[in-house]
């Protein structure tokens, strides 16, 4: 049993944010009922990459394992007093529909709360359910580029660089489920349901709290240099630099120590608390001219010998063959109805007395929409009526 059973979630968000999120609370064992539109969830429909799979893409596939699936028409009043009983039977509303939609499909926290008092309520937005940017579209890299985030690192003389990954997408799904968790925990203490609200704005803006309070407490100006250097913030040299074969990432030496290592005499005459970041241009030049040398499995011989912090560049197929991940069981394989073997990654958290684990993949679209009917008690007859009127979707 995993630290959630028995607690009954609905995840009526889409994209990658909230079914993340909700995929995270399956994880640790509650019941994930994904409500869907009759033809299925918009992530059904994108293949990021092109991965396409066979019947469900990898988009949806990973976002979405440990849910049942209820397809359910709530343009509809039969759809809508459908969402309602369930929401009688629930403990976790979580949506992250366009400010204003909630309300108007009447699935709003005032509404939804006289049905269960003690509901938690999550909704989750781009930029907060009111102000300025209401209606701007919360996507994931336009919310990078308004953090700040873009110009902590990179060189001067080039646009700013997204993230590789949608990295306020993930941190968003992350802060959600540790306030469900969160405000699960208060509602046990004091028998209270309440409404979360979490933006993806405040969310990237608190990431960088070491970074944005330098620059309000500190008064440091956040510059970006003519050298790829991989933070404003941090001293030279750090960074990935090029060697004689692959790639490297170093991590801010004592630049003694590194230039004797590197053969590089001048590094000796810096401070590294105050030169190493005033003057990062020079060192970082001169540290990848030097590092062209060797290749990277011979530096990081040699830096690791001597406590240099220092470490190998991977890609995806570096990673998944690492011994470490593969010591911390960091991915979890599985079998899917539709899309053969899942190989994913797993979760990022350990119980000694209720671990987390994969009990279903994504599911087809309504696959479960009969069965968990059927636990709000509705008769096989009522259940085919809506099926076959349209109301719902599935089997």
């Amino acid at each position: 049993m995993g630290i959630l059973t028995g607690y009954r979630v609905l995840d009526c968000s889409i994209a990658m944010a909230g079914p993340f999120a909700a995929q995270r609370l399956g994880d640790l064992g509650a019941e994930v009922i994904k409500i869907e539109p009759i033809t299925g969830e918009w992530q059904r429909h994108v293949s990021a990459g092109g991965a396409k799979g066979n019947q469900i893409n990898v988009s949806f596939l990973s976002l979405n394992r440990n849910k049942k699936s209820v397809a359910l028409n709530l343009k509809s009043e039969e759809g809508l007093s459908v969402l309602r009983d369930l929401v009688a039977s629930s403990d976790v509303f979580l949506q992250n529909y366009r400010p204003g939609v909630a309300k108007r499909l009447g699935v709003d926290y005032e509404t939804l709360s006289q049905l269960k008092k003690d509901l938690i309520y999550v909704s989750i937005s781009g930029y907060g359910e009111s102000g300025p940017y209401v209606d701007r579209p919360g996507q994931d890299m336009l919310l990078q580029a308004l953090s700040g985030a873009m110009l902590s690192s990179g060189r001067v003389s080039e646009p700013p660089k997204p993230s590789g990954q949608f990295l306020v997408d993930a941190v968003t799904a992350a802060a959600a489920s540790e306030a469900t968790i969160a405000a699960l925990l208060h509602r046990e203490r004091t028998k209270e349901g309440q409404l979360v609200s979490i933006n993806m704005l405040d969310v990237i803006t608190t990431l960088q709290m070491q970074e944005i309070s330098i620059y309000t407490v500190g008064k440091i100006e956040q510059v970006r240099s003519e050298q790829p250097h991989a933070h404003s913030y941090i001293r030279a040299p750090y960074g990935v630099f090029e060697t004689k074969e692959d790639y490297i990432a170093i991590a801010f030496p004592s630049l003694k120590q590194f230039g004797e290592l590197i053969g590089e005499p001048s590094f000796e005459t810096y401070n590294d608390e105050e030169d190493s970041w005033t003057h990062r241009d020079e060192i970082f030049a001169k540290t990848q001219e030097r590092l062209l040398n060797k290749t990277a499995k011979e530096w990081l011989v040699i830096f690791r010998e001597h406590g240099i912090w220092a470490g190998e560049v991977y890609g995806y197929k570096d990673l998944v063959n690492d011994p470490q991940i593969a010591h911390n069981k960091t991915f979890v394989e599985y079998e899917h109805p539709t899309e053969g073997h899942v190989k994913a990654p797993g979760f990022p958290f350990k119980f000694s007395k209720s671990p987390a684990s994969v009990a279903k993949g994504a599911p087809l679209i309504g696959e479960d929409t009969s069965e968990v009917l059927k636990t709000l008690g509705y008769s096989q007859e009522k259940i085919d009526t809506l099926l076959k009127t349209g109301n719902v979707a599935g089997k």
